[in-house]
């Protein structure tokens, strides 16, 4: 087995261009399960097969728990990619964050404007032995690089479609994509 290694901070350079340019698509279908409900007995499968987990409401939303939660793959999720970013940007000033951890917390709200839902983010870096004031700055260029915090930050540009008919039927009593 090889030894797993960072990405290059050659990642970091600049790209030109009219278009947005895609590197990467991470595709996950998720299935209502046993409640025919996404979030409280869904199962997620991504169509490399590297993630297969059965999906909760949680206790304090008044399921069951005993499995993840949307919340908890988002945050899971923005804490990765800013610990990422950040590592880039350290590897490039010369800096080791040996010992770093981020925190990603997600809360699900209600929202007083429509009544319904919203979300909401915290990351909180903890970076031992690095200097306060580098520590902050890391911290504030990371933000301005990373995809999560410009997506709690400035929105995303999304799309939201009913998907064309296949002409190969999903398996019986799945509901997902054929990649499963």
């Amino acid at each position: 087995m090889s030894t797993l290694k960072p990405p290059s901070p050659r990642l970091l350079d600049k790209y030109y261009g009219d278009d947005v340019h895609p590197l990467y698509t991470g595709r996950v279908c998720v299935t209502g399960g046993e409640a025919a409900h996404g979030r409280a007995s869904g199962m997620a499968r991504s169509d490399d097969g590297a993630l297969d987990l059965d999906l909760r409401l949680p206790l304090a939303l008044g399921g069951q728990g005993g499995g993840c939660n949307p919340e908890q793959l988002l945050a899971a999720a923005y804490a990765a990619c800013f610990h990422g970013a950040m590592t880039l940007l350290a590897m490039r000033a010369g800096l080791s964050l040996a010992g770093a951890s981020v925190e990603a917390a997600v809360t699900f709200s209600r929202d007083p404007v429509d009544g319904l839902f919203l979300l909401s983010a915290e990351v909180a870096v903890n970076l031992p032995g690095i200097e306060r004031s580098v520590a902050a700055e890391l911290i504030r260029n990371t933000e301005r690089i990373c995809p999560y915090a410009k997506m709690f930050r400035q929105g995303i540009e999304h799309a939201v479609a009913l998907a064309p008919d296949t002409a190969t039927p999903s398996p019986v009593g799945t509901g997902g994509p054929s990649w499963r």
